[in-house]
C-alpha cells in the first residue's frame, strides 16, 4: 500500500517558519494504531488524516505519541492541501472531529479557521504551576489546557519550563501569554505530556486566548504572534461563541509513504 502525503508550514507565507504539519487525504480510515505509527514516523507536532464524509470531511490529528481532540495548525494545513493540491471547488471546507463542527474559509488570500470558544476558569494550585514553568504569574486559569498570564512579552520569551514537572500537571499543555509589543498579544505553548515540548504555532490554544484578550482589550479583532523559535502570526476575531483564526500556509514537501 502506498499513501500520498504533503507537508505544510501553517501560519506562515514562507518555508521554514510557522508550524509544520503532515497531511494525508485518505479514501477510508486506517487502523488507529497505524495512524499513530505514521505520526510517530514523521515526528512532527501533528499529522492530520482527512476522509470525505458526505459534503464535508472528517479530520483526526495525531502527535508522535497520542491522538488529540483539536488542532488548529494541522486543520489549516489540511485545508491548504485540499484547496491547492486537490483543487476542492469551494470557498469553505466543513470538518467533523472529536470537538464538534469546524470549518475553514478562503477570504482575501488568507485561510480562516472557525473554532469554538473555550473559557478557562481559575486554578487553585498556582505555586506548582509557577514552579513548573519557572515564572511569576499574574493570573492562572485552566480548562483542558493550563492558561498562564505573564506581565510582558519579555517574560514570555524568558519562560524556561521544567518539562518533567510540567508533564505531571493535569492538563494537556500550558499556554503562557502576555500583551505584545507589536501585536495585541503573544503566547507560547508547551505540551510535554503529549510529546511536544514546545509547539511552534498553535491554532487551538487561540480558542482560549482570543476571548480572554478580546475581553481584556475590549475589542473583537486582534493580532497575535506565537513567540517560538520558528514563530507565526495569527489574525483573530471573536464572533459570539466562535473564534475566527486567520493565517497563511505554505506547501514545503510531498511524497509517498510505502507500507509493504
Amino acid at each position: 500500500m502506498q499513501l500520498e502525503f504533503h507537508q505544510v508550514d501553517a501560519f506562515s507565507n514562507q518555508p521554514f517558519s510557522g508550524n509544520p504539519a503532515m497531511v494525508y487525504r485518505l479514501d477510508t480510515w486506517l487502523a488507529d494504531d497505524l495512524m499513530q505509527k505514521i505520526a510517530a514516523e514523521h515526528n512532527l507536532a501533528e499529522t492530520a488524516f482527512v476522509v470525505r464524509e458526505g459534503q464535508g470531511w472528517h479530520i483526526r490529528w495525531f502527535t508522535p505519541t497520542t491522538e488529540v481532540p483539536l488542532c488548529g495548525h494541522a486543520t489549516l494545513a489540511s485545508a491548504h492541501v485540499l484547496f491547492e493540491v486537490y483543487k476542492e471547488p469551494v470557498e469553505r471546507l466543513d470538518f467533523a472531529c472529536q470537538s464538534g463542527a469546524l470549518s475553514v474559509t478562503r477570504e482575501g488570500g488568507r485561510l480562516w479557521l472557525d473554532f469554538p470558544v473555550i473559557v478557562p476558569t481559575p486554578v487553585d494550585d498556582t505555586l506548582a504551576v509557577e514552579q513548573a514553568l519557572g515564572v511569576k504569574a499574574q493570573q492562572v486559569l485552566g480548562s483542558n489546557e493550563l492558561f498562564v498570564v505573564l506581565e510582558s512579552e519579555q517574560a514570555v520569551l524568558d519562560c524556561k519550563p521544567d518539562m518533567a514537572a510540567l508533564a505531571k500537571l493535569p492538563w494537556l499543555g500550558a499556554i503562557v501569554t502576555a500583551p505584545g509589543n507589536r501585536h495585541d498579544f503573544v503566547s507560547r505553548y508547551f505540551a510535554p505530556a503529549i510529546g511536544i515540548n514546545e509547539d511552534p504555532v498553535t491554532g487551538s490554544t487561540h480558542c482560549l486566548l482570543i476571548p480572554y484578550w478580546a475581553k481584556r482589550l475590549d475589542t473583537s479583532s486582534l493580532t497575535a504572534f506565537q513567540r517560538s523559535a520558528r514563530g507565526g502570526e495569527l489574525f483573530c476575531r471573536l464572533e459570539g461563541e466562535r473564534v475566527k483564526i486567520g493565517g497563511n500556509a505554505t506547501l514545503v514537501a510531498r511524497g509517498t509513504l510505502v507500507l509493504g
